[in-house]
């Protein structure tokens, strides 16, 4: 049975998954979508296989542009004459944001106010960081809608923001000077070394500390590298983001090994993947060039998904479309992504992604509904047919029958394969040859004709079950909803 984890004999490990990790300052857009949903596949499949999984989401939560959000939200409440008219605008931060930088570069007093709110954040003041904390509360709401609707299975309880590091910062950068790694260029504390060195000789530095003591991205890294090294005691950690980062990551692995901050044993692993691209092959955007909010994306799913169900299925009830509406919308949308290898880039397309035919995902969802149909058929809509003993006899005469066995004994290699190589395209082409096998099998032998022997109508069933639990715990691991009728 395909619902037992631990496969292929796998050790257990605890690895740390960092993912989704979006900015605080906005709202989700489509260029979250993948790490998101890659990494909650992935991470899935590690637990699955019995390995300890800790969900890290990086967000971020800290920077100049909070101290500029800071000031937009003190200047409304004092014309709307308090808090409360603050929080519906803020119910679309893409909007508060744009309105906020607007002023900021439109006007210098709002400029000011908004760097001595910076300085007032960072220095701790106790209203800029109840202000603060309010934004940040809201911003992840909206991140927490998102990630229900994907069915991602990121909590508030594995947010660890850029800010959780703070304190260490200055710590990180006085241990990196007494090992002798620091060198100060134009005033900034940087990193050399060797290992990227450019042709011309040069050297591409990691800057942990700038000339006006502001830390960056490296320097948070670091600190997060030896939290997880540590205190969590991971065995690997895994990054997943787009691989215009490559350069930093190995950058950060390294120095981070030669600074004595992660343990030896660790495996650092950066996931990097393409762009999601439109049909123009530039980088998706809506119509007016702006960026696609991922909530927008996901409505507009569901709404297409809606449509070609009630045209399917016109004789169930609204409520049984709408449920498998938001199964094949978000499950198409997630599929589409995660059928592709990650290293590519992909272009985004409803009318594929929504077929009905090919590697899809409502082709894998209709052929598990297919299946549960044979159950209700037989009369028997919730088998719970004996996968053990002599009645489980399952007896492989035809072909068909020994290609559909064949792939389902494959499950284990696939899922190992997700879980060593961060591919979830491995098990989505899985499932699409089993589902095809599936196919076969059921057009070259009958199951439920008269005629058809009752031992060998029993064996054809538990292939099918078993395609059908296979197919459900598949799907399940990429984050993908099965219905039993479609």
């Amino acid at each position: 049975s395909p619902d037992k984890g631990r496969l292929g004999g796998v050790s257990s490990f605890t690895i740390v998954v960092d993912y989704s990790g979006p900015n605080l300052a906005k709202e989700m857009h489509v260029g979250h979508l993948r790490s998101t949903i890659i990494g909650d596949a992935v991470a899935r499949v590690l637990e699955f296989q019995g390995h300890k999984v800790i969900r890290q989401n990086h967000v971020g939560d800290w920077g100049t542009q909070f101290g500029m959000l800071i000031a937009h939200m003190v200047s409304i409440a004092g014309q709307s004459g308090g808090a409360g008219g603050v929080e519906p605008q803020l119910a679309d931060l893409e909007t508060f944001y744009r309105a906020a930088k607007q002023r900021f570069d439109d006007e210098p007093e709002f400029a000011k106010m908004a760097r001595d709110y910076v300085v007032k954040l960072q220095s701790g003041d106790p209203e800029c960081l109840k202000l603060w904390r309010q934004f940040i509360d809201i911003s992840l709401h909206h991140c927490e809608s998102v990630y229900q609707r994907l069915g991602v299975q990121l909590r508030r309880a594995d947010v660890m923001p850029e800010s959780a590091y703070n304190d260490d910062l200055a710590t990180i950068v006085s241990e990196l000077q007494a090992k002798g790694l620091l060198v100060e260029d134009q005033g900034a504390q940087c990193v050399f070394l060797d290992e990227f060195k450019n042709k011309d000789g040069s050297i591409t530095p990691i800057i942990v500390q700038k000339s006006d003591g502001g830390y960056l991205y490296a320097t948070t890294d670091l600190a997060a590298l030896r939290y997880r090294s540590g205190v969590l005691n991971a065995d690997r950690a895994l990054y997943f983001t787009d691989a215009r980062q490559s350069l930093h990551f190995q950058q950060v692995f390294l120095l981070a090994r030669k600074a004595g901050f992660v343990r030896e044993a660790l495996s650092l692993e950066h996931m990097p993947f393409g762009n999601m691209l439109g049909e123009d092959g530039k980088p998706f955007k809506t119509r007016s060039g702006g960026t696609v909010k991922l909530a927008e994306l996901l409505t507009e799913a569901e709404e297409r998904a809606f449509a070609l169900v009630s045209e399917k299925n016109p004789e169930l009830p609204e409520d049984e479309r709408h449920a498998i509406a938001h199964a094949v919308g978000i499950g198409a949308v997630k599929y589409a992504d995660l059928s592709k290898n990650r290293n590519s880039d992909y272009i985004f397309n409803w009318e594929a992604m929504l077929s009905f035919e090919g590697n899809t995902a409502p082709y894998l969802q209709y052929a598990y509904a297919r299946i549960r149909s044979i159950f209700r058929k037989s009369g028997n809509p919730s088998p719970a047919l004996p996968l053990s003993g002599e009645g489980a006899k399952i007896a492989l005469r035809e072909t068909a029958e020994r290609t559909l066995a064949v792939k389902l004994l494959q499950f284990g290699e696939a899922v190992d394969s997700v879980a060593k190589e961060g591919l979830p395209n491995h098990l989505c082409t899985y499932l699409y040859e089993l589902a095809g096998n599936f196919m076969s099998f059921y057009e070259a032998c009958p199951i439920l004709k008269d005629g058809v022997a009752e031992e060998v109508r029993n064996s054809r069933l538990q292939l099918a079950e078993l395609t059908a639990q296979t197919l459900q715990t598949g799907l399940g691991l990429l984050g993908i909803a099965v219905m039993g009728r479609m």
